[in-house]
């Protein structure tokens, strides 16, 4: 799984980036979408990385994301007893587990929304116009920090 973050603006976007963004949810800064690893995905992710942070998210950071920053349907926030109700996982943490593991995705729980809005990083962003280890977009090795930052 990937959690891929959009850190630039909408100010002189090329239409076929513009378009990526739109199919990946990523309409603002600072929202975030977790997505498989798949094939198609990744060209997307290669099209628009000049414009998102992206790479391989953990389970303890998944679970972070929804319990703090997960939303359901009326902006209400996901809790425990949400997921132990309409699924058949007991917590956040272990659906967490089982989304990064495949055997479920967030569709499951009903009424999830699929994007995450993020604060700003805390400590401010390295650089958004260069690629990461010298800047903060592009393929990160280290992006639970960055979501860690923003939550």
């Amino acid at each position: 799984m990937f959690a891929v973050v959009r850190l630039r603006g909408s100010v002189d976007v090329n239409k076929k980036i513009k378009e990526t963004l739109a199919m990946l949810r990523l309409h603002k800064r600072y929202h975030c979408v977790v997505i498989p690893d798949t094939q198609s995905y990744r060209g997307m992710l290669n099209v628009v990385k000049d414009y998102v942070a992206y790479g391989k998210i953990d389970a303890e950071t998944l679970a972070m994301l929804l319990r703090r920053r997960g939303r359901l349907v009326g902006n209400k926030p996901l809790t425990d007893e949400y997921v132990k109700e309409n699924t058949k996982f007991s917590s956040i943490d272990e659906f967490a587990k089982a989304v990064i593991e495949g055997r479920a995705t967030l569709k499951d729980i009903p009424g999830l929304k699929p994007v995450f809005r993020l604060h700003p990083p805390r400590g401010g962003l390295k650089n958004i116009k260069w690629h990461y280890p010298l800047g903060d977009l592009g393929k990160h090795d280290e992006i639970c920090k960055l979501l860690y930052k923003m939550r």
